[in-house]
This record gives structure tokens, C-alpha cells and sequence, in this order.
């Protein structure tokens, strides 16, 4: 009986040494609490899109015939100068460039009532003519830009009859080509005006641009399985002086605000259309300059790193780790990393480091990466292998978080939209980018800012505006 209960009792001893042989180590390392997150706010440098405008010709024409229909020109009002005059397009405008102006051709019929005479003691001795035209008149135009309209200065310069003017004398129509002609001075400067006006509201830019800028502000996916986002936010808008030339207005337009890469879910946007700053400038720089801020949280970061430890075993021998998941927080100026481990030991460990950039490569790395104090005393005590420098370094070398697939991708999508990229119709985008300059890292409590330079060229050009 007694040795039956030796036999027992070392049956249990054996057993529990075979367990813990085979169990797991358990791992309690104290958190290194993360630091409060605020909202996500830092200092970006303005960038700067310089795009030369172009508008032909005949998309200014297209635009004054939609805006000069029938009735173009109604003075019911005799009283102010003596005159009273409607005049009707008769057939559509035509413009050319003749000499650096803008040479309108306006066939019309116009509708003239003269009054002639005085009104004195109450006694009406006025005597009121009316003459009708039918003809033609060419206008030349000087070209300028204000408060983002076209803006002409035009001149009457010649008027040719398809039949001569008629007067109605005691119910007959009686030709007065030889009294007409002198008088269009008396009229000349409404027509002039007239078509300046029309001009003027046609080729109003500031609806098409904020059209355009409302468009292109819509934040972009630049990649899918990064989730990663383009955004422009506009604070600024100029524009030079116009200049006219074979055919073709040209003006430099540019953009003051700031572009960002947002990783996660898709970001509103930021572009309000009536805070826009319009100011006008004599000169605009030739280059696109944008100070890109690629913003990465810490969860879209953890989730990324994650991925690089996937199928990969951590230890030697039969003693192996592999890390299930990877989370990123703030700590006092440094990066905190947790492993969460499962194999030969289960828990958390945490190393800690400064985020640094490798521009060969393109990753960010974590500069003097080791292992929370509280951290590397635990594993001295429980798996001290783990604390070895070996298996330190291949964790090193999975802590890395390569954002060139997001530039590539970024550029990729980029230079889609400077393809001949059309935000509202007749409006095209061309141009190209060169080569992305990584600046600096930033950390703030809620993410990893990444600081970037890309420069190019850009130009829109009006063709068959709508």
C-alpha cells in the first residue's frame, strides 16, 4: 500500500515536470501608457502650383453668342439723351485676331429713335425721327483681366449697310445714308460697351475656377491597399494680367495652399469657395512646388508593420516566437512598438525608438530601437533569449514601415490627373512631376507625419468650354 502510494505521487511529479516542460513561459511586462490624443495638428509649409491658363479664341466666341442672343441692346429711355435704340443681332458673332486685338464682327438691325427740337413754357416742340438699320459692324477690342473677367476695351470701327438706312417720311421709307453715317457717333459708344459688357459676363473665370477647384479638391485614393488619400486644401488663388496672341488669351494662374497624404478612411474636404483669397499678381512662379504632409496614424501604421511580421518565426532551436499583432503609440518623444507574442512565450513585450528615414530604401525605420527597461528585466527573468541580441535584430529588421508602394502609387495616380484630366468640361490639366524629396519625420500624439517635396510643371488649357 505504501509503495503504491510512492508509485502515485511519483507518477504526479513526473507528470508536472512534463508540463512544465511543455507550457509556455507567460510574459507581464508593464504598458508604457501612450500619451494623450489630441487632435492631430502640425506646421505645414505652404505649397505653391503655378499653372499658365490658355483660352482660344473661339471658345471666347462660342461664349458671346450664348451670352448675345436676339435683343442685344434695348434704351427705352428717350428723356436722358435724345436716343432711343434697340438693336438685334442678326446672325452670330464672329472674333479673330487681327494684330494682337480682337476683331468682332457683329451683324445687327437696329431700331433708332432720334428726337430733335426743345420744350419750352410747357410747349412740346420736339420732333422725334426713327431710322432702321441693317448691317454690320466690326469693333476691334484690346484684351485685359479684371476681378478674374475678360475685359476689352473696344472701338467702333467701321459700319457697313446690307441696304441703306430708311427714314419713315409721311408713311414712306426714305433712304438717309448721308444723315445716318455722322450720326452714329451719337450711338457708337453704347454698341462699344455693349459688347464689352457681353464679354465681359461670358468670360467670367472665377465660377469655372471654383467649378474646377471644387472638383479637383475631392481627396483622391492614391492607393488602395494602403488606403492612402490625396488632399488639396486651397487658401490662396492668383492671377497675372491676360496677354493676347495668335488667337489665344494666356494668363498665369497659381495656387497658395497645402496638399496632404491621409491614410485610413476617406477624409473630407476641406475647400470652402467662399473664403477663397483672390488676389492679382504681376508674376507667378513657373514650377509646381508642393510641400506634400503624408499623415499616417499610429492604428494604419500598426496595421502595415503588422504585415511584415506574417509567417515569420522569432528565436533559435526549439524555441520560437512568432508575432501575432503589432501595435504604435507616443511616448515622450519616442515611438512605443508592442509585440504581441504566441509560441514558447505568450504576451507582450515592448521596444521603443525614434523614427528615422532611409531614402535609399524608402522606409522609416526605428533608430535605437530596444526594449522597454521594465520589458528587458521581465524577459531577463522569464525567456532571457529573447532579450539576445540576434533576436533583437531580425525584429529590428520587421519593424519597418516602407512607404516607397505609397509614393510609387501616389505618383502613379498623380500624373493621371496631368494627362489631359478634364474637371469640368472644355477644362484640361497637363503636366508632369519629378522626383519626390523626402524633408523630416514629426510625431504627434495621434501620428506619424512624413514631410515631402515634389516639384513639376502644370497647365490648363480652355478648349470647347462648356
Amino acid at each position: 500500500m505504501q509503495f503504491q502510494n510512492k508509485s502515485v505521487f511519483g507518477l504526479i511529479i513526473f507528470m508536472l515536470i512534463l508540463s512544465g516542460c511543455s507550457s509556455t513561459g507567460k510574459i507581464a511586462a508593464l504598458k508604457p501608457e501612450p500619451d494623450d490624443a489630441g487632435p492631430i495638428k502640425y506646421e505645414s509649409t505652404a505649397s505653391y502650383i503655378g499653372m499658365p491658363v490658355s483660352i482660344k479664341l473661339k471658345d471666347i466666341e462660342i461664349q458671346v453668342n450664348k451670352y448675345m442672343t436676339g435683343l442685344i441692346y434695348d434704351d427705352k429711355n428717350i428723356e436722358d439723351d435724345d436716343i432711343q435704340m434697340q438693336v438685334w443681332k442678326l446672325a452670330p458673332i464672329t472674333l479673330a485676331d487681327v494684330g494682337g486685338k480682337i476683331k468682332t464682327v457683329l451683324p445687327l438691325k437696329a431700331n433708332v429713335k432720334y428726337r430733335v427740337g426743345t420744350n419750352k413754357l410747357g410747349v412740346n416742340l420736339y420732333d422725334v425721327r426713327e431710322f432702321n438699320f441693317n448691317g454690320t459692324v466690326t469693333l476691334s477690342s484690346k484684351v485685359g483681366l479684371s476681378n478674374w473677367k475678360l475685359n476689352t476695351d473696344t472701338t467702333l470701327e467701321s459700319l457697313d449697310w446690307n441696304e441703306s438706312p430708311t427714314t419713315n417720311i409721311m408713311g414712306k421709307q426714305v433712304a438717309i445714308t448721308y444723315l445716318i453715317n455722322p450720326a452714329v457717333r451719337l450711338f457708337r459708344s453704347k454698341i462699344e460697351r455693349s459688347i464689352d459688357q457681353s464679354i465681359s459676363k461670358s468670360m467670367d473665370f472665377k465660377p469655372n475656377v471654383l467649378d474646377a477647384l471644387d472638383v479637383l479638391c475631392q481627396p483622391r485614393q492614391l492607393s488602395e491597399s494602403y488606403q492612402s488619400w490625396l488632399r488639396i486644401v486651397p487658401f490662396e488663388l492668383y492671377t497675372t494680367e491676360a496677354r493676347f496672341q495668335k488667337g489665344v488669351v494666356s494668363l498665369d494662374m497659381g495656387l497658395k495652399g497645402s496638399v496632404e497624404t491621409l491614410i485610413g478612411a476617406k477624409p473630407a474636404a476641406k475647400f470652402d469657395r467662399e473664403k477663397i483669397v483672390l488676389k492679382p499678381v504681376s508674376k507667378m512662379p513657373e514650377q509646381l512646388v508642393a510641400n506634400v504632409v503624408a499623415v499616417s496614424t499610429y492604428a494604419d501604421a500598426s496595421r502595415i508593420i503588422t504585415g511584415n511580421f506574417k509567417g515569420q518565426e522569432f528565436g533559435s532551436g526549439k524555441r520560437k516566437v512568432t508575432v501575432e499583432n503589432v501595435s504604435l503609440w507616443h511616448k515622450g518623444g519616442k515611438m512605443v512598438i508592442a509585440l504581441d507574442l504566441l509560441g514558447s512565450v505568450n504576451g507582450t513585450i515592448y521596444l521603443s525608438g525614434f523614427p528615422q528615414y532611409n531614402a535609399q530604401t524608402q522606409e522609416i525605420f526605428f533608430d535605437q530601437l530596444d526594449y522597454v527597461l521594465d520589458t528587458k528585466s521581465t524577459l531577463l527573468r522569464t525567456a532571457n533569449w529573447l532579450a539576445e541580441g540576434l533576436v533583437l535584430r531580425k525584429i529590428r529588421e520587421a519593424c519597418r514601415y516602407s512607404i516607397k508602394p505609397n509614393l510609387e502609387d501616389g505618383k502613379k495616380q498623380m500624373q493621371q490627373y496631368m494627362k489631359n484630366y478634364s474637371p469640368i468640361p472644355g477644362v484640361f490639366v497637363n503636366g508632369k512631376l519629378e522626383e519626390v524629396e523626402f524633408s523630416k519625420i514629426e510625431l504627434t500624439n495621434k501620428a506619424i507625419l512624413a514631410f515631402l517635396k515634389i516639384q513639376g510643371d502644370l497647365s490648363v488649357s480652355i478648349d470647347g468650354l462648356k
